[in-house]
Order: structure tokens, then sequence, then C-alpha cells
């Protein structure tokens, strides 16, 4: 089976990275012979639509399973129509969620999270200043 993890390294030992469209890589594992690929994630810098980005560069990995910890709505609805199943993934390396994954240990991912998940919460992200994306008074 083809597997592709969301992941803060390029290595199997890396931690899963629990966002989508922000992760540092995607890791595709072929879980027979864990043999590894990783895939800088170009999307993760996107000022907008970066888990739409995120959903169809795994679509167009053409994997079985995706391992990730959260999706938003627009990317969910987008792999939701392909064939991908999908997997929310433990805070542990890449390589642990691979064992629980072929364990049958890891939840199947029905909804999705939050939009922006993952965007921080500083100026102009909606934190809590009060200043929200306008950036301050009208």
């Amino acid at each position: 089976m083809r597997v592709i993890v969301t992941s803060t390294g390029p290595t199997i030992d890396s931690p899963m990275d629990p966002r989508l469209g922000r992760a540092e890589y995607f890791l595709i594992v072929d879980t027979d012979t864990m043999k590894t690929t990783a895939i800088d994630n170009a999307s993760r810098h996107a000022s907008g639509g970066a888990g739409i980005a995120a959903a169809q560069a795994v679509i167009d990995a053409r994997v079985d399973a995706l391992v990730t910890g959260h999706l938003g709505p627009n990317a969910l609805n987008v792999l939701r129509d392909s064939k991908v199943d999908l997997y929310e993934g433990t805070h542990s390396s890449v390589e642990d969620n691979l064992n629980q994954l072929k364990a049958g240990q890891l939840k199947p991912i029905a909804t999705g999270g939050e939009p922006h998940y993952g965007q921080g919460g500083g100026m102009g992200q909606g934190g809590s200043t009060g200043q929200g994306r306008r950036g301050g008074q009208l």
C-alpha cells in the first residue's frame, strides 16, 4: 500500500505534521518495502488555498491513504471525492503512524476541522489582539 504522511521533516523518523496545507513535507511510503520519497510541500507558503493545493498534491501522488492531523472543510471536500482513505495520525513519528495504520489503530477522518488550522494566531490572523484580519481601526 502507498501511504502519504504529512511530516515536519524529510525522513521516516521525523514527527508527523498535524497540518495538511501547511505541512513541511509529504512522505510517500510503500508500506510493504518501507521505501520513502520526501516531497517538499510547495503550498505551505501560499497566502490562501494551501489546503486545497495540498489535497490535490495528495491525489496527484496516486496513494492509497493519507495520514495527517487535521483537514479543513475545503481540503476534505476535494479528498472525499478521491479514492484516498483518510486517517487521523498521532503526535509521533511518521514510522510510528505507519505502524499504527497497519495495525488498524488510526481513526478514519470523516469530518473536516476548522478552516485555516495551523496558520497561527498572530497579528492579522484573527488573534486575540482584537484587530482581527482588518488590522486595526476602521
